[in-house]
């Protein structure tokens, strides 16, 4: 499979560093920064492009990479080379229509991946219109299972629905431990000791709900104990609002997806 990268920045290189595991892999990244494609072609060996190729062919991929603002201008100049490339795009907020509109008669398929691709653990939700072949979803799928699980979703709406829990969930994560380091510190630990403490408990806690056939609720409710220590917390967190807090979050997330898409998506004047 011949895959031309348009944008080198990190998902693209989370991506590449997925793909080149894999054998027959022929792999162009187009970047303007010089700096970037010395580091691409240094620690993948691929091609790397200062311009776009003249010309693709019906059997190539071309994966849009670039910022969702310089999409527009980018689809208008790939245009007339596309010869009928599959084009996957991982721009945030630009829809499909207005990558038709742009690209002309195009076979697209849209995904909202996530930043733990960068070490293989990205969740990928892809979305293409009915009348794109089962062929080509698989290129597109079997692209990002490089880097992590992959979700088909039925309606373009899911893209935004995907990144107010996956796309954007990683944030919420973070911001979770970064506050039970801070907790941890505030205790007395070390910030080294505290970083690893939490990161552990994380990590097992987390292999504990993927192994447990449990809800995860009866998994919190097994740590509780009345009257206990875990209990005193999660009183707290409750009366603090802070699951209706982490709730109200991801769906204002996923309505200023809404709202970027609208912005997005529509032609520069």
């Amino acid at each position: 499979m011949r895959i031309t990268f348009i944008g080198g920045g990190n998902m693209a290189s989370a991506i590449i560093g997925g793909l080149v595991k894999q054998p027959e892999q022929q792999i162009a990244v187009v970047e303007l920064d010089e700096a970037k494609r010395a580091a691409l072609q240094a620690e993948f060996g691929v091609t790397t492009l200062a311009a776009l190729p003249e010309g693709f062919g019906a059997q190539d991929v071309v994966l849009l990479a670039v910022k969702p603002q310089a999409l527009q201008q980018v689809c208008l100049a790939l245009a007339p080379r596309l010869n009928g490339a599959l084009v996957v795009s991982i721009a945030a907020g630009v829809r499909l229509a207005a990558l038709t509109r742009w690209l002309g008669a195009a076979r697209i398929v849209r995904v909202m991946p996530n930043t733990p691709a960068m070490v293989g653990k990205g969740v990928s939700g892809l979305y293409a219109a009915p009348d794109i072949s089962a062929a080509d979803r698989a290129v597109a799928e079997s692209i990002m299972r490089a880097v992590g699980l992959t979700t088909w979703l039925t309606a373009e709406s899911g893209i935004d629905d995907i990144t107010s829990v996956s796309g954007s969930g990683p944030a919420y994560v973070f911001y979770f431990i970064e506050s039970m380091i801070e907790g941890a510190q505030q205790a007395g630990f070390s910030e080294v000791d505290a970083r690893a403490l939490v990161l552990a408990t994380f990590d097992g806690a987390v292999e504990l709900a993927r192994q447990s056939p449990l809800p995860v609720a009866t998994l919190r409710q097994n740590v509780m104990s009345k009257g206990g220590t875990t209990e005193r917390a999660i009183a707290r967190f409750e009366a603090e609002g802070v699951k209706q807090a982490i709730i109200a979050g991801a769906l204002d997330c996923r309505a200023r997806s809404v709202e970027l898409g609208d912005l997005l998506s529509k032609d520069e004047v």
